[in-house]
Formats: structure tokens, sequence, C-alpha cells
């Protein structure tokens, strides 16, 4: 596979080619090619997990002095969830590249978009061992911090479990429950699908690489089911 239109995409052109196609790489195309000659990205999403959220801690931190520790935390998440970096993915055609199992590519669900993040995740730690910490943070300055902008203006980065509580207590003088409701997956990549509760009314469900991510959603959920956003 020709790589180099995602490369012009992205403002980026890789050293070493082999590191921009494992990035690629899903673990069920190695699970089906077992003689593929070649690694999935996994190792490559873990490190660029950590890139970037060094990256986007250090512009937050610079960008907004005066906010607080809970406001800038609140603001990175934001920025580095799976939601916007799949967002920034497909923008950047990372969909068209993505080398998967016969059963993953016929997906276009929330396990896509999954992938898609942790794709952007590899490619960042890909971008990093080929060129260094330079040259990732500035495909991130390129395509994610500006991306602030409009979830402030969006308030997109509001805690979602902290405003439905405030309201579930103020309003209905309960406060939520969150309960595991299914967990799927290798260890490695485990998808959470966890309910939130007042009393014992079921108000929505949301899922989640992580419990905190899954707990996230199904409060976004509950403020749109209860119409409290």
């Amino acid at each position: 596979m020709d790589f180099s239109k995602f490369e012009q995409n992205a403002g980026i052109e890789f050293k070493d080619k082999s590191l921009l196609r494992q990035a690629f790489v899903h673990r069920s195309y190695i699970n089906e090619n077992k003689d593929a000659g070649f690694s999935h990205n996994e190792r490559l999403e873990f490190l660029g997990d950590a890139v970037l959220e060094m990256i986007i801690t250090d512009y937050l931190y610079k960008k907004y002095p005066e906010k607080t520790e809970g406001d800038l935390t609140s603001y990175r998440s934001a920025l580095v969830n799976a939601t916007t970096c799949a967002a920034v993915a497909t923008k950047l055609g990372v969909n068209d590249f993505l080398i998967l199992s016969k059963g993953e590519a016929k997906d276009t669900g929330r396990a896509r978009q999954y992938i898609l993040a942790n794709t952007l995740e590899a490619i960042i730690g890909a971008l990093y061992v080929d060129q260094g910490y330079d040259t990732a943070m500035e495909f991130v300055s390129m395509h994610i911090s500006p991306l602030i902008e409009s979830i402030l203006a969006e308030g997109s980065w509001i805690d979602a479990k902290s405003l439905f509580q405030e309201k579930a207590q103020d309003i209905e003088s309960k406060t939520p429950e969150y309960k595991t409701i299914k967990e799927a997956g290798p260890d490695h990549d485990k998808k959470f699908t966890i309910g939130v509760f007042l009393g014992s009314k079921q108000i929505a469900t949301g899922e989640g690489k992580s419990k905190q991510d899954a707990e996230q959603e199904a409060a976004k959920k509950a403020l749109k089911a209860k119409g409290w956003e």
C-alpha cells in the first residue's frame, strides 16, 4: 500500500516507511495473516498515547496560565479522547489506509471509531520514533491542538459526570450510580459498557476503552435523555 497520499494529507514525510505502515496495522490483520512479516500497531499506540498527552499538557499549561488544574485536565481529556482523535483521523483520511482483518473491515460503527483513534495515536508514536519529539509536536500542533477553540466554544470539555450528578441531586435529590453492564475484548483492548442509574432506573449507557471514558459517555447521554444539557 502506498502511504504517500496520507503523508501529503497529514503534512509529514517518514524516513522509515515501514514504521508508518506498522502504525496502520490492526492486530486482527496479523491474527488472520500470521506470516505477514510485520507487526501490529499496539506498541506504537502505547507510545503515541503518552507522547500526545505530554504535548497537549504542555500546550495547555502554556496557553492558559490562569486556568486551574481541574480545568486543564478537562480540556486535555476533551482533546485526547477517542471521539476527538477519531475525528482527526477521519479528516486525515486514515480510514482509507487501515490494514484490518476481513471482519474488522466490515465494521463501520463505534468499534471503527476506536480503531481510528488508536491508529492516530500509533501514527504519533511512529512519528516520534522516526523523527523525535519536536516533529511529533508539530504534527499535533497542526491537527489537534487548535481544536481547543471549538471545544471551548461548544462546551464539550465540561465534565459530564459532575454536571449530571449536580443536576440529579438538585432536581431529583438522587446521586447517580454507575454499573458495568459489559466488558468485551482481550486485556490489551478492552471495551466497557457502563450504565448510569438514578435509583433503580437505568437512564443511559456509554461505551469506552476505559471505565472512566464509558462513564463520561453514559453521563453525556443521560444529560440529553433528561433534558439537562
